[in-house]
């Protein structure tokens, strides 16, 4: 399919706050926030008294005969200049559904400004994306990546008259993930409790701002083979909170396979990448498992390995009742921080 026309979030925004209104919207995409505040923009058009009667919401998937939707666009609105028909949730019907809209998008009413919006992934419908690009306009929302999270996050703070350090962007990110909602609610909240002109330090993202993202044992491997105690601990924290998600016999299966690698690693003659893919047996063409060795390899030597593999032994079988009553989370905590504060002494 070929790109969507280059209009941005904000340049839309601008135009429906001007008055500058097409007659066919096509919103569709990865990121879902955005599309959720034009909605909401397209929903207040209209004045309050005039909505009950001019604002029509359809949820694509009851929909049996797209008909009933083209049937209301060409109706006359009541009571009111125009009417604003917003289609939502269509990316959950097939391609040839949103296609029977095509004819209505290459010849809308000019009284009615229908919307469409695909929250989450691009529309499947082909003819009707063309259409609406030769008489209305299609925005693409685009996929958030983690590595721009800080900098929206530091944004929007600003905008909310609070200011923060890069340490408390991150940390926020990190707590929330990818999700623009989650982000912008939580430091909604931050603004609330905190008021304009605060400082949003990591003191006070820690106590207000509760952890959202969904963490899983990679994640915790990651932060163990650059020894970011704080990550790591965070994560632990998630997984004793949610414990169903998160067995903790396969977290105790991942770490010590990893350190079992990065044992192997220090033992193997040829440390060239190739020496240790196949050493390994990685994956040649996965970069992201080799990296990952190669942190654990600067961060550990190898008697930290030996001690650390030895506490992930213990506390394996303390977890399963040998010899401990210990909350299996409590003593994962624990081997943890073993982890993080290994020496690396042998016994003499």
């Amino acid at each position: 399919m070929a790109a969507a026309p280059s209009i941005t979030f904000d340049t839309l925004k601008r135009q429906l706050s001007a008055g500058q209104y097409a007659p066919v919207y096509l919103l569709h995409g990865e990121e879902g926030y955005y599309i959720d505040e034009l909605v909401k923009l397209f929903e207040r058009i209209l004045p309050e008294d005039e909505r009950e009667y001019s604002l029509t919401n359809i949820y694509a998937p009851q929909v049996a005969d797209v008909k009933e939707i083209t049937d209301i666009c060409r109706s006359l609105p009541m009571l009111s200049e125009r009417q604003v028909v917003i289609v939502r949730e269509a990316q959950n019907v097939r391609a040839d559904f949103i296609d029977k809209l095509a004819p209505y998008a290459a010849a809308p009413a000019p009284s009615t400004i229908l919307v469409v919006a695909s929250r989450g992934e691009k529309i499947k419908g082909r003819a009707f994306v063309k259409a609406v690009k030769a008489s209305g306009v299609v925005y693409e929302s685009p996929k958030v990546w983690p590595n721009e999270i800080p900098n929206l996050a530091a944004a929007y703070i600003r905008s909310k008259g609070m200011t923060a350090g890069e340490k408390s962007a991150e940390l926020l990110a990190e707590y929330v993930g990818t999700s623009l909602s989650r982000l912008y609610n939580e430091i909604d909240k931050l603004a609330g409790i905190l008021g304009r002109g605060a400082m949003v330090t990591p003191e006070a993202i820690e106590m207000h701002v509760g952890i959202s993202k969904d963490y899983n044992n990679y994640e915790l491997v990651d932060a163990l083979a650059v020894r970011d105690a704080a990550k790591a601990m965070r994560i632990v924290k998630y997984f004793a909170a949610n414990p169903k998600a998160n067995p903790f016999v396969t977290t105790t299966s991942t770490l010590f396979g990893f350190f079992a690698d990065l044992m192997q690693g220090w033992y193997t003659p040829d440390r060239s990448d190739r020496g240790l893919q196949a050493s390994l047996g990685l994956n040649p063409y996965n970069s992201f498992a080799l990296r990952r060795i190669r942190s654990g390899m600067k961060s550990y030597n190898p008697y930290q390995v030996i001690e650390i593999l030895d506490v992930l032994r213990r506390y394996d079988a303390a977890s399963k009742g040998v010899g401990s009553r210990m909350n299996p989370y409590d003593g994962l905590a624990d081997a943890v921080f073993h982890i993080l504060t290994a020496p690396g002494r042998l016994p003499v």
